[in-house]
């Protein structure tokens, strides 16, 4: 009798700690990735090279990428940060984690997704702007978008806190674009990539291009394109593969289709060599030498191959978190991440 009582004891003490566990993830915003650990629970979440990152000084998160959020209104085929949530934080809980971020020595900030401006219509990362140019002062900070949901009207808010505004442009043949799923509705992505331009201009917002080579783009000159919209920079990027993103089993895209060699690339690379603002990125480069913060804000770790989070910066601080991120600081500056990146030391003339 006393051991089946002590037997239902423990059986309802065991579903009272479950129940509590679960309470404490939700008000941690279902960070399922991430379990709070209580006495007797193991942490399972992935850990890369825990012992010996723990022994070494953590990197200065002098530049970083938040992916605010997962949502995009457009389907490119070799998109590595999919939409699998959601998810995005309050917009004082994001202020937090990034006036820490700057008390940790972040100097540039650029904000990223997903697409950006489909959250509050671009009201979220305006004040997110704003935030971090006037209340935290940072020499930089940017913004990288499809273009497509992007007002003038955002411009004449905005467009003062904004150092940078990169536009991703594969193409400047719409039918390749299509077929890269950069594209929705009617609107033609290349047409509204040179008003972009010109609101950069009106704006005093430093223009800056993105572009991935792949499959269906590699073959393609873009000089003549690239010379006339004048951007300060060309960022020109190897397509890559992330299991679990745009790779494997679990994944919600398949990339291999666009993936291209390194000698593919450096044909293009060749091609568009007389261009100055070029500034090419294979897939050695980019790998580890990207802090890259979740929606969660959780650093990912890419160098397995896959998106390894963090815990996040907002449970446990910057300093713990970072030494999980698989950034190559080295990498970061061998690749020219650091560079003039204020607007007001770019001297243009807008």
């Amino acid at each position: 009798m006393q051991l089946a009582l002590l037997a239902r004891l423990l059986s309802v003490g065991r579903a009272v700690l479950a129940a509590l566990r679960g309470r404490l993830g939700a008000l941690c915003w279902s960070l399922a990735p991430l379990p709070l650990p209580l006495p007797g629970w193991r942490d399972s979440a992935p850990r890369p090279q825990r012992e010996q990152e723990w022994d070494e000084a953590p990197p200065t998160p002098t530049s970083v990428n938040y992916h605010f959020t997962r949502q995009c209104n457009y389907k490119c085929g070799f998109c590595f940060h999919t939409a699998k949530t959601s998810f995005v934080l309050p917009l004082e809980e994001a202020k937090r984690g990034l006036e820490m971020l700057k008390e940790a020595g972040m100097e540039k900030i650029n904000f990223s997704g997903g697409e950006p401006f489909i959250q509050d219509r671009g009201e979220f990362v305006g004040k997110l702007v704003q935030f971090c140019k006037q209340e935290l002062e940072l020499p930089s900070v940017s913004i990288v978008s499809n273009g497509s949901l992007i007002r003038k009207q955002w411009f004449e808010k905005y467009g003062e806190y904004l150092d940078i505004l990169a536009i991703s442009c594969d193409s400047f043949d719409e039918g390749v674009n299509v077929l890269i799923g950069r594209r929705q509705g009617k609107k033609n992505h290349v047409e509204n990539l040179h008003k972009l331009r010109q609101w950069c201009r009106e704006y005093a917002v430093a223009f800056k291009i993105n572009s991935v080579i792949n499959r269906f783009n590699v073959e393609e000159d873009m000089n003549e394109q690239i010379k006339a919209l004048n951007p300060v920079r060309w960022k020109v990027f190897q397509c890559l593969l992330i299991e679990g993103e745009n790779s494997g089993e679990d994944a919600l895209r398949e990339a291999e289709k666009f993936v291209i060699s390194d000698e593919d690339f450096d044909r293009f690379l060749d091609r568009h060599r007389d261009i100055s603002c070029l500034v090419p990125e294979s897939n050695q480069k980019m790998r580890d030498s990207y802090l890259i913060l979740d929606e969660y804000m959780r650093f990912l770790n890419c160098r397995n191959g896959r998106k390894e989070p963090s815990k996040s910066i907002l449970d446990v601080g910057v300093e713990a978190a970072i030494k999980f991120s698989g950034f190559d600081e080295k990498m970061f500056l061998r690749r020219g991440g650091k560079y003039v990146w204020s607007k007001a030391d770019m001297k243009l003339d807008w």
